[in-house]
């Protein structure tokens, strides 16, 4: 029958096919990873800079704790005083932890459980450092440092727009609609390739650093070996705050930062001398901050190696700019003027170290972050009332925009 044997031709065709295939090709399984199960989902508070706290609880204590959100910790960690606090038993090592201003050795405390929002994640442990000059930055208790010992076990998405973060089970996940995949090498770390532009273009990887409130961070010998820093540009001496304690840095403006195919221009830098090659010089270039990536609604993949970015609402927001030359922390309750840097707009304004911020422009919050919030409008006119010696002084601070 016509029809019969037209079948035998498509069916002998069909199996010579499959025997001219690679043996591979034909025996090919593929095991399908579970889908990611949303586990949480919490809000959380954002400070200046992008510095996000999570609140989160340990073991069976009641007390609230705050921690900093931060892909540039290698693990996870407790404040000492907390530690002394909750009466948790310290274990001694021989492992140090680096920070921008020192090298120290740690104790530790082990298998603890981090109570977040709607999940439990057990058998941490934590590396044991003193953030009291952190808190005096952020005016916020600062209880611990969540890293990588968290992120390494989920799928995080953080959206900056609702202040709120959602984890997700290890698996298949469904990535938002009209975004970026970056993919960065990760060790404890996420190291992604960022372009930048100045007098040259320079390509290199960063410390993808969740925790650095500030947009990108360089030690001053990538500035040198790489020439990519136009000499016109001028540097404005300050300090940035960081593990280890202060550290002398310089502002400057550079013309682009490309992350992906996001550009962003006119971008506000540090620069410093790196004693402890916490950059890791010359594998990297320095920390790509949260100042930047808090422009993005974040998906961390540690799993699948992968970081999705999405822009949102705060993509097209002007940087921070100013520059007051004054370092203001939590002292005692009381917000005090700590550090004047020479010649800075604070320093002819007439501050002096000990000063009490009572009020900036009719303000008398006593909020570290509102003042802060008020210093960032460059070139404009603050009249500041402080307590020195017991009596009130009126001061003019006018702000300067490091892009004059």
């Amino acid at each position: 029958m016509p029809g019969l044997r037209h079948k035998c031709f498509y069916t002998a065709a069909i199996l010579l096919l499959m025997n001219l295939l690679p043996s591979q090709a034909r025996t090919q399984e593929q095991f399908v990873a579970p889908q990611a199960r949303l586990l949480t989902t919490f809000s959380f508070k954002m400070l200046t800079g992008g510095i996000v706290i999570v609140q989160a609880a340990l073991d069976n204590f009641k007390d609230s704790l705050n921690f900093i959100f931060d892909t540039g910790s290698g693990g996870i960690s407790l404040d000492s005083a907390t530690v002394d606090y909750l009466q948790l038993e310290r274990t001694a090592t021989s492992r140090t932890i680096k920070g921008i201003a020192g090298v120290r050795k740690v104790d530790f405390a082990f298998n603890h459980c981090l109570n977040l929002p709607g999940l439990k994640v057990d058998s941490l442990d934590f590396h044991i450092n003193n953030y009291d000059l952190l808190t005096s930055v952020y005016g916020v208790r600062i209880d611990g440092i969540m890293g990588y010992s968290f992120l390494k076990r989920y799928i995080v998405a953080i959206d900056y727009d609702k202040h709120e973060m959602k984890v997700y089970s290890p698996g298949s996940f469904t990535y938002p609609k009209n975004s970026h995949f970056l993919r960065p090498y990760f060790s404890s770390i996420p190291m992604q390739y960022v372009f930048v532009k100045d007098a040259r273009d320079v390509l290199a990887r960063y410390y993808m650093d969740t925790g650095a409130g500030l947009c990108m961070l360089f030690s001053e010998s990538l500035i040198h070996d790489s020439a990519f820093l136009s000499k016109k540009r001028k540097r404005y001496p300050t300090q940035a705050e960081g593990l280890g304690g202060k550290k002398s840095m310089d502002m400057t403006v550079i013309k682009e930062v490309k992350v992906g195919p996001f550009k962003f221009r006119k971008v506000p830098v540090y620069i410093f001398d790196d004693d402890y090659n916490v950059t890791a010089y010359p594998t990297l270039g320095g920390l790509l901050g949260n100042d930047i990536m808090r422009r993005f609604n974040v998906v961390f993949n540690y799993a699948d190696q992968l970081v999705c970015i999405k822009p949102n609402t705060h993509y097209r927001e002007e940087f921070d700019y100013s520059y007051t030359g004054l370092g203001i922390y939590v002292v005692d309750r009381y917000i005090k003027v700590v550090d004047i840097i020479k010649g800075s707009p604070g320093d002819r304004a007439g501050f002096k170290p000990d000063d009490i911020i009572i009020s900036i422009d009719n303000n008398f919050s006593n909020d570290i972050q509102a003042f802060k919030t008020q210093l960032q409008h460059a070139r404009t006119t603050l009249r500041i009332v402080v307590l020195r010696n017991g009596n009130p002084v009126m001061l003019k601070l006018h702000i300067k925009s490091i892009l004059n």
